[in-house]
């Protein structure tokens, strides 16, 4: 059973939530706490301890972003998941540096719902896929340039990882778990997880959502689609 926190200002938005994870298909996602603003929802992960967090990315007072940052300071075991709306593009951004590993769109289809909060509870980085394909297309909108330039440099941080260590970045840029990629490269799942922690020190990243983001910027991932993708079982 997946444990998860639900935080939102909007009461509406929390029950809509709470609905998708009761009536999901594929049930084991149950909801143990509930807030409204990101201070109480850290207080609730610390006293709770769920697999995931599901965030408002903006709440009144500590918002999502300053939330997950504490989240991951204090509970790391617990991931979080952000919720946004299409113009928020510059948080995005701001909050995978601040330990968020999975971004939904909260008018998206509730079956990226229940995959971001499956993939994250098994330790993969979710990107809602018009998520990922708006974060793509932001890190390009510097212009022509800037954006060869961010290619050139996130190619060159790729070159410095082994062929294999390249192919598992390639598997987790489409977000997929520890054991989907041990699975697609017939490895042992902790041979897997060495080869994420040595990708993430020497890409210089935090955390799974950021190399993915180097992943899409490298090339080695697959161009983000607007189907949502069902995970493996």
């Amino acid at each position: 059973m997946i444990r998860i926190l639900i935080a939102d200002d909007e009461p509406m938005v929390r029950a809509g939530v709470r609905a998708i994870v009761a009536t999901a298909t594929d049930p084991g996602i149950t909801v143990v706490a509930e807030a409204s603003d990101g201070r109480q929802a850290v207080e609730l992960v610390q006293r709770h301890r769920p697999q995931v967090a599901v965030l408002d990315i903006r709440m009144p007072g500590t918002g999502g972003m300053e939330a997950a940052a504490e989240i991951r300071r204090t509970v790391p075991e617990t991931g979080v998941v952000m919720l946004t709306t299409f113009g928020e593009d510059e948080y995005i951004l701001r909050a995978l540096g601040e330990g968020a590993t999975g971004f939904l769109i909260k008018s998206g289809d509730p079956e990226e719902l229940i995959a971001g909060i499956r993939a994250v509870a098994d330790g993969a980085a979710y990107l809602s896929p018009k998520v990922a394909a708006r974060v793509v297309a932001h890190l390009a909108a510097g212009g022509a340039g800037a954006a060869a330039g961010r290619r050139s440099a996130a190619r060159a941080r790729v070159g410095a990882l082994t062929p294999r260590e390249r192919d598992v970045l390639g598997f987790l840029g489409s977000g997929l778990s520890n054991g989907q990629i041990a699975r697609r490269l017939r490895l042992a799942e902790g041979t897997v997880k060495a080869h994420v922690s040595s990708i993430l020190a020497r890409l210089g990243v935090d955390n799974r959502a950021a190399a993915a983001v180097v992943a899409h910027e490298a090339g080695v991932a697959p161009v983000p689609s607007d189907r949502p993708r069902r995970e493996e079982g």
